[in-house]
């Protein structure tokens, strides 16, 4: 199966998917820092950078359904819709914890909202599964050597100095 949306031959979706699940644990940790008495602004950094995460997550689930039309209907489509509405799932509790925060000065987060962010880094470290498990059943028709492997159907040398 191929991906509608390519990169020089690579799919978009795999590589657009590490952006906001960064942005996502970066966001959590400045919230962290925020939480146990670090500087203020921390707080609004950490708000920042989940807003960042949104619209990266936007972008990433758009090229996630385009690739979704072409997935064939068996055990690879299941495994496809259930790694988007994990990471779906995941964005929406961070989109709650950003509203929340929108309506306060300061921006800054509170124990509540750290835990909520947890839970949903939680949710993702199930998408990443989800996602590991995709790229195995996209690519298990595909093997490529890789290590040493590699170099033996070479037809480099390898010379000694």
């Amino acid at each position: 199966m191929q991906s509608r949306l390519r990169v020089q031959g690579h799919p978009i979706q795999p590589m657009l998917v590490t952006f906001p699940l960064g942005l996502f644990v970066s966001a959590t940790v400045f919230d962290l820092t925020d939480v146990v008495g670090g500087p203020a602004f921390f707080g609004e950094v950490g708000y920042w950078t989940g807003i960042a995460a949104l619209v990266a997550a936007a972008l990433t689930a758009v090229a996630g359904m385009v690739d979704l039309w072409d997935v064939p209907g068996d055990r690879t489509r299941r495994t496809a819709v259930a790694f988007n509405l994990v990471n779906a799932v995941m964005a929406a509790m961070f989109l709650l914890t950003c509203l929340v925060r929108s309506h306060s000065p300061q921006r800054g987060a509170s124990v509540a909202i750290l835990v909520t962010e947890l839970v949903a880094l939680a949710v993702g470290g199930v998408g990443v599964h989800l996602g590991a498990r995709l790229m195995r059943q996209f690519d298990s028709g595909r093997v490529e050597a890789g290590g040493l492997d590699a170099l033996a159907g070479s037809t480099g040398e390898i010379a000694r100095p």
